[in-house]
């Protein structure tokens, strides 16, 4: 046996696992970091969450996201999708019934926005079937919902508005649940935003259960951009970390760092979670699970810090979960 006595492989898992925790995800500057996940230079990081949905980043990572902005890191939020058909009618008719009140109050002669406001309530109260595909501005206002939703998140955790980005990927926007397949076009968009930000570390949603595949095609456009860059200069400084949390978690023998979550970090969680309120009770798509997201994220985070519990690690009120992900270099010496 490699490690000796099953005394001894014990003492080795025991240390691997405390050595996935850690409370700097971007690296803790001017420290020891050998036994560390993250390096502790270059501080602060440049960083990339990307989101497939505008609310996968807080619902999945929501307390790393807020210790990578607290701890001074440039963080940058990547929406992959409007999200748009997760969106129920009646959210729509809400803000349509408001803005048309705004207009009759403080522009009475603005007739051609009244009129179309007045035309689209029309559609969803007397033409729009239970399986029809919305119409095209029906989406927009749709997505827009959910961009206004993200923002205000995102000002939750304290990401200034110009590092709030939305790629609207081609392969989504069908208004059907059925998507197009990932083309050139998505990972160009993807290829060209890492390579804005050239980032020391990249956030991808490795939540592959996902009911609707949208998480894996948005991380297949990921990884095809990476697979171009990966032997680029900058690239070689540059880590991949994969999270979960949506739908399921990773398997604690897969977890390489582990982001402790104190009650208090719990709560500011659950609130950026709240501001996409068209993600609460009445959305579409919330699957077989009766719970909301806030509820199903917040289980799984305290389940994976009691299994750190159960090994006699330290315990914590929640812990996040992260798997590095290493992309197979061309250009491998020796």
């Amino acid at each position: 046996m490699k490690n000796g006595s099953a005394y001894n492989v014990n003492i080795k898992i025991f240390n691997d696992l405390q050595h996935t925790i850690t409370g700097w995800p971007g690296g803790k500057p001017n420290a020891d970091d050998s036994n560390r996940p993250e390096r502790a230079k270059p501080y602060p990081k440049r960083v990339i969450i990307f989101s497939p949905h505008p609310d996968d980043d807080v619902i999945s990572m929501g307390g790393t996201f807020q210790r990578l902005v607290n701890q001074g890191h440039d963080v940058h939020v990547a929406y992959q999708t409007s999200g748009n058909i997760a969106v129920g009618d009646e959210e729509v008719i809400r803000y349509l019934s408001v803005f048309k009140h705004l207009i009759r109050e403080y522009d009475p002669d603005n007739k051609a926005a009244l009129d179309k406001l007045s035309s689209i309530l029309h559609h969803l109260f007397h033409e729009k079937g239970s399986d029809d595909v919305d119409i095209p501005e029906v989406r927009f206002l749709k997505g827009r919902i959910r961009r206004e939703e993200a923002r205000s998140a995102d000002r939750y955790v304290g990401l200034p508005h110009s590092h709030v980005h939305f790629l609207d990927l081609p392969f989504y926007e069908t208004g059907k649940v059925k998507k197009d397949p990932i083309s050139e076009k998505d990972v160009v968009i993807v290829k060209n935003f890492i390579e804005s930000i050239k980032p020391h570390q990249i956030y991808v949603a490795g939540d592959l259960a996902d009911p609707h595949g949208t998480h894996k095609v948005c991380l297949d456009a990921i990884l095809a951009a990476i697979d171009l860059m990966k032997d680029d200069d900058w690239f070689k400084d540059c880590r991949i970390w994969m999270y979960r949390g949506a739908w399921m978690e990773w398997e604690i023998d897969h977890i390489e760092m582990a982001v402790p979550i104190s009650p208090e970090e719990l709560r500011q969680k659950r609130n950026a979670i709240l501001r996409h309120q068209s993600q609460m009770e009445s959305a579409p798509f919330l699957g077989d699970d009766e719970r909301l997201f806030w509820q199903r994220s917040e289980e799984r985070n305290r389940a994976t810090a009691n299994m750190y519990d159960k090994l006699g690690l330290a315990s914590y009120e929640a812990i996040e979960a992260f798997v590095e992900y290493k992309p197979l270099r061309d250009n491998i010496e020796g």
